[in-house]
């Protein structure tokens, strides 16, 4: 067991190596092995490589901002959808992050503007309304001229916790307020459905209204 342990240890021949495994294992679904392949790869390219994958990243954290109006990830105080005036102004997709973004553009089914929470309602992690962006949705409610507000968060019960908490904050609201049709599984996160079936749930959204009578 002793001997394992000091193998367990010593298993890394560079210090240099040891560390940029450490870091990378530190990214979300990246194991030490995962860490260790990249930072293998990395190693055998050529050293360019590395200087321009440290600039992207570096350069992403430090100049990356959020999108005033719709808090989108952005390089610019406007993200490239809403200061691109081909897009339904009238209509705004509400999502829980980035990544539902990028899931509903690939469907090529949407042609609206967008609404980033940056997470759902869910006690048991202590994330309240006050947490997300939703008082911004408000605001934007009462500034901008809205027509349809179609909430797609996911079929979980954070995200169906979320969704009523709008809905009632906003029903003295005169607009239609829909929902993805189900076409989505109960628990998926919209990144994981395929496009067809995303694009579909987006083309035969329902009145949320109609959701809730039928619970």
């Amino acid at each position: 067991m002793l001997w394992v342990k000091a193998y367990i240890v010593n298993e890394y021949s560079s210090k240099l190596l040891e560390a940029a495994v450490n870091e990378l294992s530190r990214l979300p679904g990246i194991g030490k092995k995962t860490a260790l392949r990249l930072a293998l790869f990395i190693l055998r390219e050529d050293t360019s490589f590395a200087e321009n994958l440290g600039r992207a990243v570096e350069r992403m954290r430090r100049e990356i901002v959020f999108c005033k109006k719709c808090n989108n990830i952005s390089d610019a105080d406007l993200c490239d959808i809403c200061s691109n005036p081909k897009r339904d102004e009238n209509t705004v997709c509400v999502v829980e992050d980035i990544r539902d973004v990028l899931a509903i553009e690939n469907t090529a089914q949407y042609n609206g503007l967008y609404h980033v929470l940056g997470g759902l309602i869910s006690p048991i992690e202590n994330i309240g309304p006050n947490d997300l962006n939703i008082s911004h949705l408000v605001q934007r409610l009462n500034t901008e001229n809205i027509h349809e507000l179609i909430l797609a968060l996911p079929a979980t019960v954070e995200g169906d916790t979320t969704n009523y908490y709008i809905f009632r904050l906003i029903r003295d609201f005169k607009l239609k307020v829909t929902m993805l049709a189900r076409g989505v599984a109960i628990g998926d996160d919209l990144e994981y459905t395929d496009e067809i079936t995303l694009g579909r749930s987006i083309l035969n959204r329902q009145l949320f209204e109609d959701s809730m009578s039928r619970k």
